[in-house]
């Protein structure tokens, strides 16, 4: 399975008078700008996602439907799960992606921390070896999913994918 760990994008500071409580917490302008670059550019990889899941809450299911959008696949279909959400157990998520037989290839929208742990679990790791930016992207190849082992297919910074977009 290809396994695309995707942070969400630039959202509202938690500091503003108007940002309403975490899990509403919106991509700002900028945020979904900067996002459709990069899910613009991941499209252009020719990737075809078999499964989108993405966290509940609110700025994570925006990214997702940006991608959504870019890789032409039905927004109606994103899954959501809580197993996304910060602080859910790492190896649960990978338990519950084992079950799925018929995926080739995952996008998982999420937040930091829990997606650099994430990350850090598919390679045993007890400390995260990653730090995505928001709209970053991990790519990996999980030669098995549960538990999980996995070799990097590619790292990428928001920054590098917009400057691939143009």
């Amino acid at each position: 399975m290809d396994l695309y760990i995707v942070r969400h994008g630039i959202a509202i500071d938690r500091e503003d008078p108007k940002c309403p409580p975490d899990p509403e917490r919106y991509l700002t302008e900028e945020g979904i700008d900067k996002t459709k670059q990069v899910a613009k550019a991941i499209a252009t990889l020719g990737i075809t996602p078999d499964l989108l899941i993405s966290s509940p809450y609110t700025r994570a299911m925006q990214t997702a439907e940006i991608f959504a959008n870019a890789l032409e696949y039905s927004k109606q279909k994103i899954h959501r799960s809580d197993l996304l959400l910060p602080g859910a157990e790492t190896s649960a998520l990978f338990r519950d992606l084992a079950k799925d037989k018929h995926s080739s290839s995952v996008f998982l929208f999420g937040h930091a921390p829990h997606l650099d742990e994430l990350v850090a679990a598919a390679f045993a790791s007890k400390h995260p070896i990653t730090s995505l930016k928001k709209a970053g992207i991990a790519a990996l190849k999980l030669k098995r999913i549960s538990p999980p082992s996995a070799e990097f297919l590619w790292l990428a910074t928001p920054r590098l994918l917009r400057r691939a977009a143009k």
